[in-house]
């Protein structure tokens, strides 16, 4: 058997079709470059779905890596153990951080920085109602996907948490469910899978207030946008609205899995007592991933990546232009092309693909197409990829 074959054999797919049928193979990537067994080069638009923003195998990060490998991998997690990956990292993302988001969890993955702070939301308020927002994306576990905005993903998982509802973005009206028995409401402040669509600034200080009201946590979801992804290092700071509980992940570790959920130490330690581990786990916080996350963020910060991304957007929506497009939304290095319908979607996908751009389309808006590229793309690189595009869009029938 072929690669192809094994890796449908023994890989477990989550869809008939991975990539659209189109048989890629990579065997290396740097920077904003995949290249596949043949040789043929990939430009990736997608970062693995907003995750290498400092770009593929970047040296400051393989670099601090091969350091720690050397010094330790994998010790106990809980707390136990001062380790000074963990403190350098925490030390230096909270300084970039408001005063009420000094305490990192850390966790292995986006959804389950979801789980922790549904968790964390519960034990501070004594309460059990969550409210989330139609269309969001907050992961795939459980407890994440209880607050999933859509229908379509959840009914065959039933039964879920209960005491969920379901709420209306950017409709003001709707904030007046927020109630004594909220415990917590969680939003991304740009919701990605929803094919990129924004809270608006009046929409998400009323929500601030009414969950100050009614002494319920306010759960910002940054795991798509966060890390210089919308134009600043976290897309909160765009709004001047501050959460209780921030989630990270995805652009965090520079290719290695690692995510977190962060509030204040006044908050945070409610999980260390009734019941005493209130949260655990195995391997978030390991050492070499917790390095990879310190390079990267000093990277984005040395770099000015964040302010990279706002020159992204500003070539994209300059350049990306075309009959086909229904509607570009845009913030910072996080885009959707929309277009008429999805099976054109999908045509104009599988042909980028083909013709050497890395993109997909959206969970909840399979008429869109992705871009967010690495946020060390250059001018040259983006306008090639751009242009490839185009000449896709051109030639589709």
């Amino acid at each position: 058997m072929n690669q192809r074959e094994l890796f449908l054999r023994h890989v477990a797919q989550t869809s008939d079709l991975p990539l659209l049928g189109v048989d890629v193979n990579i065997k290396e990537a740097k920077g904003v470059k995949l290249i596949d067994e043949n040789g043929k080069e990939y430009i990736d638009l997608i970062s693995g779905i907003s995750v290498s923003n400092v770009g593929h195998c970047h040296p400051k990060v393989v670099n601090a890596i091969n350091e720690q490998t050397k010094k330790f991998m994998h010790l106990m997690v809980y707390g136990e153990f001062n380790q000074s990956p963990q403190v350098k990292y925490a030390k230096l993302l909270t300084d970039l951080l408001p005063e009420k988001l000094k305490s990192v969890y850390y966790t292995t993955s986006g959804s389950e920085a979801t789980e922790g702070a549904l968790k964390l939301a519960k034990r501070v308020t004594g309460r059990t109602e969550i409210i989330c927002f139609k269309n969001a994306y907050h992961g795939s576990t459980h407890g994440a996907l209880s607050v999933m905005g859509d229908e379509f993903f959840k009914n065959s998982f039933r039964p879920l948490l209960p005491d969920i509802k379901i709420l209306e973005l950017n409709n003001l009206k709707v904030l007046q469910q927020i109630s004594s028995r909220t415990a917590a409401v969680i939003i991304e402040p740009i919701q990605g899978e929803a094919g990129v669509r924004e809270a608006n600034k009046e929409f998400l200080k009323l929500l601030r207030d009414e969950c100050d009201r009614h002494c319920a946590l306010l759960i910002f979801d940054e795991i798509q946008t966060g890390f210089g992804r919308t134009g600043s290092l976290f897309a909160f700071e765009k709004y001047n609205v501050v959460p209780d509980i921030l989630l990270i992940a995805k652009g965090m570790g520079g290719g290695l899995p690692i995510g977190a959920f962060i509030s204040s130490n006044k908050l945070m330690g409610c999980l260390t007592n009734d019941p005493v581990l209130g949260h655990i786990n195995t391997f978030g916080g390991n050492a070499v991933c917790v390095a990879a996350a310190n390079a990267t963020l000093e990277v984005i910060l040395e770099e000015k990546l964040a302010a990279r991304a706002n020159q992204i957007e500003k070539i994209i929506e300059e350049k990306l232009q075309h009959k086909l497009i229904k509607e570009l939304r845009v913030f910072g290095a996080l885009g959707a092309v929309e277009f008429d319908s999805e099976e054109l979607n999908m045509r104009i996908i599988k042909s980028c693909i083909e013709n050497g751009i890395i993109t997909d389309w959206f969970l909840f808006c399979p008429t869109a197409m992705r871009i967010a590229p690495p946020l060390t793309i250059t001018n040259d690189e983006l306008i090639d990829a751009i242009q490839r595009i185009k000449t896709v869009l051109d030639q589709v029938k």
